[in-house]
Order: C-alpha cells, then sequence, then structure tokens
C-alpha cells in the first residue's frame, strides 16, 4: 500500500479532484485515512450481500474503484451462480481493479466495466453498491440514477448506498466537521493537505443531507430505507426493494 502524499506539497493551482493514475496508485491508503469506517463498511458489504443475494442474479459495484466491495461480497457468497458486475469510469481504477479480480476470483464470476454508471444498463440484480459514489453525480441526475436502480432490481433486491452527509443544522455541521478533520489529523494528514484536498472537491462531490436520500430514495420506489451506518460525517443506508 502506497502512502498518500498526492497534497503533501504546496500546489500553485489546486485543479479538480479526479481518480487518476496518481489517486489509484495510493487510494487504499488515501480512502482509509479520510472516511471514518471505511473498513467496517467494507466488510458489512459482504454480510449484507451473505443475506440478500439471489441465486442466478446480478451484484453491480457501482464506481468500484480497485474492487474492495466486490472482493468483500464475493467472499460472503452463499447464493450460487452470482456475477459481479464492477463499473468505474476511470480507466486507472478499472485496470487496477480487473488485476486485483484475477489474483481472487475465477474469470466467469465477474466483469470490469471503464463505462459510465448512468449509461451502463443495469438488469436481474439483487443486489447494487453505490459506495461513495452517487456524491460525485451532478445532483439533478441522482434521482434518475435511483430510479435506475430499482428498476434493474428483483423483487426483495437491495440497494447499498454510502455518502458523505451534509447536516441541516448548522451547528451539528461544524461539531460533525470538526471531528472528521480531527480524524483525518489523527491519521496523518497536515493542515495543508487537509486544505488543499478540500479545494480540488469542492467543485466535484456535494454531499446531500440524510433526510434528502432518504426522501429520494422513497421517491424512487424503494419500501424501506434503514442508515446501518455511520461515523461521523459518513453512513452507508440499505435500500430494500419490496
Amino acid at each position: 500500500m502506497q502512502r498518500d502524499a498526492i497534497y503533501a506539497l504546496p500546489q500553485e493551482q489546486v485543479v479538480d479532484f479526479a481518480f487518476n493514475e496518481a489517486v489509484a496508485d495510493v487510494f487504499p491508503d488515501m480512502i482509509r485515512r479520510s472516511v471514518p469506517g471505511y473498513e467496517t463498511i467494507i466488510g458489512l458489504l459482504g454480510v449484507i450481500a451473505r443475506r440478500y443475494a439471489q441465486p442466478h442474479s446480478r451484484i453491480y459495484d457501482l464506481g468500484c474503484s480497485l474492487g474492495a466491495s466486490t472482493l468483500s461480497m464475493a467472499a460472503q457468497m452463499r447464493a450460487d451462480d452470482v456475477r459481479f458486475v464492477c463499473v468505474d469510469n476511470s480507466t486507472a481504477m478499472t485496470r487496477r481493479c480487473e488485476q486485483i479480480l484475477q489474483r481472487h476470483l475465477p474469470a466467469g464470476q465477474f466483469e470490469v466495466q471503464c463505462a459510465d454508471i448512468e449509461a451502463i444498463p443495469l438488469e436481474n440484480a439483487s443486489v447494487v453498491v453505490l459506495n461513495f459514489t452517487l456524491q460525485f453525480l451532478k445532483p439533478a441526475d441522482r434521482l434518475a440514477m435511483l430510479h435506475k436502480i430499482h428498476a434493474g432490481l428483483l423483487p426483495g433486491g437491495v440497494l447499498i448506498l454510502s455518502e458523505k452527509l451534509q447536516f441541516a443544522d448548522a451547528a451539528e455541521q461544524t461539531l460533525i466537521n470538526d471531528l472528521h478533520l480531527e480524524f483525518k489529523r489523527a491519521n496523518g494528514y497536515s493542515e495543508l493537505e487537509i486544505s488543499q484536498k478540500r479545494s480540488a472537491l469542492e467543485n466535484v462531490m456535494i454531499p446531500d443531507t440524510f433526510e434528502q436520500h432518504q426522501a429520494r430514495l422513497q421517491v424512487a420506489g424503494f419500501a424501506q430505507v434503514v442508515n446501518w451506518f455511520q461515523g461521523f460525517n459518513f453512513a452507508s443506508l440499505l435500500a430494500v426493494k419490496a
């Protein structure tokens, strides 16, 4: 695991964050040190998939990055004839993802696509994972993405949606944001790194409140929405199709 030092030196102009080669090289370290509870979420995705995966269905990992979610789910899989479909629009990520999955999974059990998740068809799905991915879509496009996922899920299928949260209450937002910054400092990030990465992300990643997520999922047709995990301002929701 290479250590994330992308923003360790002063940059004349901080450009918008992108999942390029440099990020792919350090991604496991970056997300572990930036997202409270990330490793717990990844581990428990396997437990949820174990419960909801249906035989002869597909499991979609949308915004798959290096395939950590898929590996966790595959390790816990009990349903027969399940195929994992891993999709990301970053060439750097999908290339590495395919190499990693080839080392751990049978060739016929998965496919990796470098594509726009809004453009690909979804069908015969029992589990769909959006692990810190929806927040990178334009807010106006998010409901359509959830409608598409709901339509592609089998009855009883689930969406696991992990996102950074915004808070409607200003005092709560300040408190939770301060704790997240302290988490980053505790994991070795400098004030310069924190500041420059925040600048890189501010036009790229736009978070919603839990209430916005819940309302959007209900409009999309999901019968039940549960906030099953939260670490400071990062949460994971389980949305069940009737």
